[in-house]
């Protein structure tokens, strides 16, 4: 029987087929992620794998063949390397716990450092006892509290819109704007590394779609100029976007939106509590508010809660209420829930040193981080990307670093082209001094051992 660690990273080859074979013919997993093999010989491109495993009974469909096809995240389970789904079994703060360990966290989005504070947590449980656990439908129908309204007049107020209108998530929110805006005879044109819930937006919607390579505005002029001067145009950009950390050109999106009647949109998720004068996003940041048509974002990162919202000028937003499906046909946001959004824009709003101390961290990061040799690349913002390179390597670092304390995010493809994976760091103002020099210290002892210092470069 084959006898390894798995946290240790060391294999006998002690199996009769693995002994004296070469890597590519090893039948022990750890022998071949050891190797440099395994990712290539793991069914990581199973589009065009055949099946291994045919699913027989009830199951014996061809729709169900690429679930049994889809072996990478098996085979990263057994290996010990699988990042995702991580139990935490404590508040998501600064650190968290996992397996009864401390590990600090920086791989979370909570960059306010608001999930556990006081004024947080009574709000929700004042909201609790008056209203109950949730509201049992959606806000079309039976489910809208007067909370909501509130919620969605201090947004407009906050953001600097006329109206805002209030979804249960985030993804949500882009689903049922981008899907009722977008009829026929209109065309929307997306970076192409615009978030996930921008792109199924678009495709719910029945307009052409149009992709420009990211933050290529000259490659995004070229389109425009191509496009039917007839029909109606939205440009649909991340206010900061959430892997790469760098901040949409709105100063130069603008005006280019202007010359060919195009309608913009900024997904501020990651930019709100973040950016602009008390955090009100992007478009603030560039004192561009009142050219900007359209700001979403999410309750679920810099707010401490869950839910997200669009804010515009009320007769959009008043047609976004009657035509939404994503809003109309979904339960409405918790009652507790919305309290903490309330609460949580009250203290960004008059609380400034939150987002003073965020960005101390911040830049301290991104220098410390620089000195070290790692390649950070184009980052602007709380988002600290690593490029490691490699998916196994990055699976390695990421697996370390883990073991040693640190949470961090390992992003492979798609979410990234092949052999510029990396792992995502981000910071919150709540961080201590003393945890980021933690953090540092490993960071610098990974790189060293893995051979990805030099300005991301892979050394031998």
């Amino acid at each position: 029987m084959c006898r390894y660690r798995v946290r240790g990273k060391t294999c006998r080859r002690t199996t009769p087929e693995c002994r004296g074979a070469p890597p590519e013919a090893a039948t022990c997993l750890l022998a071949r992620v050891l190797a440099g093999t395994f990712f290539h010989l793991s069914g990581l491109r199973f589009r065009s794998a055949r099946l291994r495993h045919p699913i027989r009974g009830r199951h014996s469909m061809h729709v169900f063949e690429k679930c049994a096809n889809f072996t990478i995240a098996r085979d990263l389970r057994v290996a010990g390397l699988y990042p995702y789904f991580q139990r935490i079994e404590s508040s998501a703060d600064t650190e968290v716990v996992i397996d009864g360990h401390k590990k600090v966290m920086v791989g979370s989005n909570n960059y306010m450092g608001l999930t556990h504070d006081p004024r947080i947590l009574e709000a929700a449980k004042a909201a609790l006892d008056k209203y109950g656990s949730g509201c049992t439908g959606s806000r079309f129908l039976n489910g809208n509290l007067d909370l909501h309204d509130q919620l969605e007049e201090d947004l407009a107020d906050f953001i600097g819109k006329e109206a805002a209108l209030v979804f249960s998530t985030g993804y949500q929110t882009n689903l049922g704007t981008i899907g009722a805006l977008l009829g026929r005879n209109d065309t929307v044109f997306l970076d192409k590394l615009d978030h996930a819930c921008i792109q199924d937006g678009a495709r719910l919607g029945f307009g052409e779609i149009q992709r420009f390579r990211h933050a290529d505005l000259d490659h995004l002029e070229r389109l425009l100029e191509a496009a039917d001067p007839g029909r109606g145009k939205m440009i649909v950009v991340d206010g900061v976007y959430s892997m790469e950390g760098d901040i949409a050109d709105l100063p130069t999106l603008v005006p280019l939106a202007k010359k060919y009647s195009a309608a913009v949109m900024v997904d501020d998720a990651h930019s709100l509590g973040v950016l602009g004068p008390h955090g009100a996003g992007t478009a603030a940041h560039f004192g561009l508010t009142d050219e900007v048509d359209l700001i979403t974002g999410t309750f679920s990162k810099s707010l401490a809660s869950i839910g997200g919202f669009v804010a515009a000028s009320a007769l959009v937003i008043d047609f976004l209420r009657n035509n939404a499906r994503a809003l109309m046909f979904s339960a409405s946001m918790p009652p507790a829930s919305v309290a903490t959004v309330i609460k949580a824009v009250e203290i960004i709003r008059t609380e400034p040193e939150r987002q003073e101390r965020l960005w101390a961290n911040t830049r301290r990061m991104m220098k410390e981080l620089t000195i070290l040799g790692f390649d950070i690349g184009a980052t602007e913002t709380p988002v600290v990307p690593i490029l490691i390179g490699t998916m196994e390597k990055t699976f390695l670092v990421w697996r370390d670093l883990f073991d040693a304390g640190v949470f961090t995010n390992p992003v492979v493809p798609p979410a990234v082209p092949d052999g510029r994976c990396l792992l995502r760091t981000s910071y919150m103002a709540t961080h201590t001094d003393e945890q980021l020099d933690f953090v540092l210290e490993q960071l610098a002892r990974v790189g060293k051992k893995y051979g990805v210092l030099g300005h991301g470069i892979e050394v031998a």
